[in-house]
């Protein structure tokens, strides 16, 4: 079987025309490769977070990476993943699709064109400000900030704010963390909460739309609204819409995915 690349959009806005949702790269590879011919193909890709796929006895060994670096949980790539496997029949759609991460085994289920994700909870604690984030964020005074074990969380008053928010970048990027979520309650009667994700300091200035993010999201509004179900939206120019389904320390995410392209790699 020759290397298979796809390009598919995560988290898509549900009836919306034009692209939405979280662009990621899926690479069904053939063969051993090692890290540093994924890193160079991430890069080449130049999108959020290209996905590694190699298949073994139950299910599939799952790799993430940014253009710059490996991380350790990513959630649009995994749906992106998940549906191409799928789409291209290598997956019968009344079987659920079982990656090996760094983050432990995550399993994908198909329900129609909805996928759902069973994703570790990722907790986050009250937190002061680290230096910079402040001034990064143009002195926005936020309502709550906290970290978990990859980003900071910061809550602002409104979904206004948030979606107002212009951070000073190359600042952001000097801040000890993978990222920083930006959340606030929703306006919208559509949506629970809206969100938006930084990361510069892994080569992503925003993401479009970050599931992860979400594993942690889940649990914050989950203590402040006192319920374990959520419709979410990522506020990001593309925008996208993540259900959140909290269930002990796990997180179920759901949304809805569409293959741009498929190809064959010649490197």
């Amino acid at each position: 079987m020759a290397t298979l690349i796809a390009q598919a959009d995560a988290f898509i806005v549900p009836g919306a025309t034009g692209f939405t949702g979280n662009p990621a790269a899926v690479c069904l590879l053939d063969g051993p490769r090692d890290e540093s011919w994924m890193q160079g193909f991430a890069a080449e890709m130049n999108l959020s977070e290209t996905a590694f796929l190699s298949e073994r006895d139950d299910g599939y060994d799952l790799r993430w990476f940014t253009p710059t670096v490996e991380v350790d949980l990513c959630g649009h790539a995994t749906l992106a993943a998940a549906h191409v496997l799928w789409e291209r029949g290598l997956l019968r759609s009344d079987v659920a699709a079982r990656f090996h991460t760094r983050s432990g085994l995550l399993v994908a289920t198909r329900d129609r064109e909805s996928i759902e994700m069973d994703f570790p909870g990722v907790l986050a604690e009250p937190a002061g400000a680290p230096p910079g984030l402040h001034s990064a964020l143009s002195d926005v005074v936020p309502a709550h900030i906290a970290k978990n074990r990859f980003d900071y969380l910061v809550e602002l008053e409104s979904e206004d704010a948030v979606r107002k928010l212009a951070p000073d970048l190359r600042t952001l990027a000097n801040v000890d963390a993978r990222g920083v979520i930006v959340t606030a309650p929703s306006a919208s009667q559509d949506f629970d909460f809206v969100s938006r994700f930084f990361a510069p300091a892994s080569g992503i200035d925003e993401d479009p739309v970050t599931g992860s993010a979400h594993c942690c999201l889940g649990l914050w509004w989950q203590a402040r609204l006192g319920r374990d179900e959520f419709v979410a939206f990522q506020a990001s120019k593309r925008g996208g819409v993540v259900h959140v389904r909290v269930n002990g320390d796990r997180v179920v995410l759901g949304g809805l995915a569409k293959t741009v392209f498929c190809a064959e790699l010649s490197v």
